[in-house]
């Protein structure tokens, strides 16, 4: 079956993602986060996807979580519990997961889980006037999927509480100026932006990516001595692939390098 709540393109190797439910501002459902997690999984296991790139249609990115149907919560109301739990619902599978770089081209709003979604892509570009909140806290309840790791180490812990502890309101270039984005452009520019960023991937090698991505992500809650022996162990065992003897050739010969790894395939025991 199609997707109800998204769009998904390939072109040229390059897979977008598109949040499509522009007449509520891509708010988020739980068939969403559903059919965003069967998105990744399945673009994971295909080699001919090298980045991935999510954006959304409209005006917004995603205007967070879809409350429409959700009355107001009463203790003990067994109901309403399951109505507020299933209208934050978590995907199964998020960006960080898969082996594949995951670029956030943020073309409007991102409010709530539309900013923790996109704080766990790999690259992030915003539009610069867009409205960005981290707004738990002023709905009673708490920031979710690991952004109370990610943007403290992306930004530091006092960026991270200012935004997160207040839930205020900032724009897609104080967002970029805090360091949590790349870059903030016209709204216009942001999906050219990343579509191009995401063409870059073709110059690296799968395995070596989806090996560097790992441990960035393994390295926001692993010690700097942990990390340095992971990297030793993987880097000697990288270095007797063909994909690196293709890296230093192609380059002596000052063409483009034919990988021949697959990310899907030949990674190494030592990354599971």
């Amino acid at each position: 079956m199609s997707p109800q709540t998204i769009i998904v393109n390939i072109d040229a190797g390059i897979a977008t993602i598109t949040l499509n439910r522009p007449e509520v501002m891509n708010t988020w459902t739980p068939l969403m986060a559903r059919e965003l997690s069967d998105a990744l999984s399945s673009l994971d296991g295909d080699d001919s996807v090298r980045a991935i790139v999510i954006t959304g249609s409209g005006s917004a990115f995603c205007a967070g979580a879809d409350l429409s149907g959700v009355s107001t919560f009463k203790p003990g109301e067994t109901e309403n519990e399951k109505s507020r739990r299933d209208a934050l619902a978590f995907p199964s599978v998020m960006p960080w997961h898969i082996r594949k770089p995951v670029l956030a081209a943020i073309n409007g709003h991102a409010i709530g889980v539309g900013i923790t979604y996109a704080m766990s892509c790999d690259i992030r570009f915003v539009a610069e006037d867009a409205k960005i909140q981290f707004a738990f806290v002023r709905r009673g309840i708490i920031p979710e999927l690991s952004s109370h790791v990610i943007v403290a180490r992306v930004a530091g812990l006092s960026r991270a509480a200012d935004l997160m502890l207040t839930g205020r309101m900032i724009r897609g270039r104080e967002l970029a100026e805090m360091g949590l984005a790349s870059q903030a452009l016209p709204a216009d520019k942001v999906l050219d932006a990343a579509m191009e960023r995401a063409r870059e991937f073709h110059k690296a090698a799968p395995v070596s990516v989806a090996i560097s991505k790992r441990l960035l992500w393994e390295g926001l809650t692993s010690s700097a001595s942990d990390i340095d022996a992971r990297e030793f162990l993987l880097l000697e065992w990288v270095c007797k692939q063909p994909d690196a003897v293709e890296g230093v050739v192609s380059f002596l010969e000052k063409r483009n390098p034919k990988w021949n790894m697959s990310a899907c395939n030949d990674l190494p025991d030592l990354l599971k």
